[in-house]
């Protein structure tokens, strides 16, 4: 397969996500979300937020190229996640599925219809639609890895999604052969026999052309 990131591969990993969650759908939700300090209720919301924050950044006719589009950001309790978008907890979990799928369509529908010439401000770098997309994904692929590791699931990603994504991202990271242990060790989530975890790391969102 290619290097490229479009709009299909957000539709896929949020997909893959929202039947893994379905499986725990009757479970509390408002557990750890693994090494994290959120819940896995807060761990969700906060990925759709991504989601929904990536795609909107995409938005405007000049999309901002040194700061966020100014929509207003909340903590709904001392050291949870700072959010737009928030699912009405009387829906349930099955509501907050709804609310993560909903915010991936939208970045989704961003990516096919934004020229691929456009730039818009992320803190590590002046992205394009398909870094926005890169990211997005990202954000699915690791807290989903959190919140399964809350709810006692599994989560095994496409390994050529996760190459693309470490291509596109993290261009100075080794993938080896196993590249879905290579994000993990990219985000700070596990060591390898080689390498230390990570307590400080980012990725790239320019383009190549302009990655250091």
């Amino acid at each position: 397969m290619g290097t490229s990131i479009g709009a299909a591969d957000v539709e896929t990993v949020v997909a893959d996500a929202a039947d893994t969650l379905a499986q725990a759908e009757g479970q509390d939700w408002h557990v750890p979300a693994g090494d994290l300090e959120w819940t896995c209720w807060e761990t969700i919301e906060h990925t759709a937020d991504d989601l929904f924050a990536y795609a909107a950044q995409l938005g405007p006719r000049r999309p901002p190229r040194d700061t966020h589009v100014p929509f207003g950001c909340e903590r709904r309790r001392p050291g949870g996640p700072a959010n737009t978008i928030f699912a009405d907890p009387e829906a349930g979990n099955a509501g907050l599925v709804q609310v993560l799928e909903a915010s991936g369509a939208f970045l989704s529908a961003m990516v096919k219809t934004v020229p691929s010439t456009v730039r818009a401000h992320h803190v590590f770098g002046l992205a394009d639609p398909e870094g926005f997309a890169a990211m997005g994904i990202l954000e699915v692929l690791v807290h989903m890895y959190d919140v399964t590791a809350g709810l006692g699931l599994g989560w095994q990603p496409d390994p050529d999604l996760c190459a693309r994504i470490l291509t596109r991202l993290f261009p100075d990271v080794d993938q080896g052969a196993d590249p879905w242990a290579a994000t993990l060790w990219a985000t700070g989530r596990i060591s390898l026999p080689d390498k230390a975890k990570l307590d400080r790391w980012r990725w790239y969102a320019a383009p190549a052309e302009n990655t250091p």
